[in-house]
């Protein structure tokens, strides 16, 4: 290999590569990728790592959804956890959602609250999305309008791109924006060229539905399919009058996945929407909005992402203290928290339905990367950050929720046995645990 003396090798027999799995060794100089070459040619007398035989050498996966809640509602999760927790599944750069922390991350000085909160606090790199919402003064009010100032000032600061909520976010202070509102933030994110993401469930079809009720099936009742079909098939018009990049989240729906297969969208679905199904659902921690929808319809996901309709699966890490789960599915909080298991809960479905790892990590790393922007991860090639995961395909284990690293021990997967095993996390060539807060104008240290 001519390239400058590395100060780390990682050698392994198998080895996820944009051309496919192949032997390689991966030379790292400073925490980049300097060089992707067969084993045999790794330079002499370096730190060499080789893979036992039963790993395959993954890129760090990238997780483009996760509500970390600090600063505000630290006591539901906070960036020590939730990136420990991301260390610990294989995830080395997450994006945090402008919500559910106080303050919601939709002006200047909210961002700069919430980078504060995260500096040194961090095991992985973590990149920030703004909110799209109403304001007035400087302030959440639904009663504002979307401010394309505020927008502007924030992607200059180091937002990723925006998101907006099309119904009630599930918290006072992140409203959601009327048709208007939705146009202009539209418009300001094709100007600023940064994407908008979208929670899209139409207000109006969730008002016709029934109510929520205590049990599963009324709750899922009260969010029907059509609430996100309406919602993506005007997303898809608007995407085609203004030339917005607008991405669609968490699709629970595959007959919303079709709309978006037909459109200029791109979308994502989640693990609970591959892993679950409402037949089997009794437990809160697994309700979540949109909802998690039948057997059928879940396999019909698992061909959405095959054929290539959607092409991300991030985790809505969503999480919240145990006593907003009790209670029926009508009154408890919605969220999945899932951070640290995406990547075994994605491989277990996916093996037995005869997908790769090829795959996942398309879906789980280069996908969402691209998304935001982070364009020095997502794959094992020279340039790239030296984020690699040694994971253990063939191995197996039952979760067991009060052993993950999430703040609470709430999850809907205790004693479920999944596939794989993250044996070895690297951050740029080094263990986890000195994340940097990145940016979208260099993807670098802040």
């Amino acid at each position: 290999m001519d390239v400058d003396l590395p100060d780390l090798v990682v050698r392994a027999r198998r080895a996820l590569l944009p051309t496919g799995v192949a032997p390689a060794a991966v030379c790292v100089r400073d925490g980049r990728i300097t060089a992707v070459g067969a084993p045999a040619d790794a330079p002499e007398d370096v730190p060499v790592v080789d893979l036992a035989d039963d790993e395959v050498l993954l890129p760090g996966l990238v997780d483009s959804h996760v509500h970390v809640d600090e600063p505000g509602r630290t006591h539901w999760e906070g960036f020590a956890t939730a990136t420990a927790a991301a260390a610990a599944g294989g995830v080395t750069a997450l994006v945090d959602m402008p919500l559910n922390s106080v303050p919601p991350t939709v002006t200047r000085a909210a961002l700069a609250t919430k980078r504060a909160a995260a500096e040194r606090r961090v095991a992985v790199d973590v990149a920030f999305w703004g909110g799209a919402v109403p304001l007035r003064d400087g302030e959440p009010d639904p009663a504002g309008r979307v401010d394309p100032d505020a927008m502007a000032e924030l992607v200059d600061d180091g937002v990723a791109g925006f998101k907006c909520f099309l119904t009630d976010s599930g918290v006072p202070e992140f409203p959601p924006v009327g048709p208007d509102d939705l146009a202009l933030a539209a418009r300001t994110c094709a100007e600023l060229d940064v994407p908008l993401v979208v929670h899209a469930e139409d207000d109006g079809v969730l008002a016709a539905s029934p109510t929520a009720s205590a049990d599963y099936a009324g709750f899922l009742a009260s969010r029907p399919p059509d609430a996100e079909v309406a919602a993506v098939r005007r997303l898809a018009d608007l995407a085609a009058a203004t030339g917005a990049r607008i991405h669609v989240l968490h699709v629970s729906a595959v007959e919303a996945a079709g709309v978006v297969a037909g459109s200029d969208l791109t979308g994502e679905t989640c693990p609970h929407y591959l892993s679950l199904a409402a037949e089997a659902l009794t437990s809160t921690a697994g309700k979540c909005c949109p909802p998690v929808r039948d057997e059928a319809n879940r396999e019909a996901l698992w061909a959405a992402l095959a054929d290539g309709a959607l092409g991300l699966v991030v985790s809505d890490h969503s999480p919240c203290p145990p006593e907003l789960k009790a209670g029926g599915f009508d009154g408890a909080w919605g969220g999945v928290s899932s951070l640290e298991l995406g990547l075994r809960l994605v491989w277990t479905g996916a093996a037995a339905r005869g997908l790769g790892l090829t795959d996942v990590v398309s879906w789980m790393s280069a996908g969402p990367a691209a998304l935001a922007g982070l364009t020095t991860k997502g794959a094992l090639a020279v340039g790239r950050d030296a984020d690699l995961v040694a994971f253990a395909p063939d191995a197996a284990a039952v979760v067991d929720p009060a052993r993950l690293h999430h703040r609470h021990p709430v999850s809907p997967y205790g004693g479920r046995e999944l596939r794989g095993e993250i044996r070895r996390v690297w951050l740029r060539g080094t263990a986890p645990g000195a994340g940097h807060l990145l940016t979208p104008t260099t993807r670098e240290r802040a």
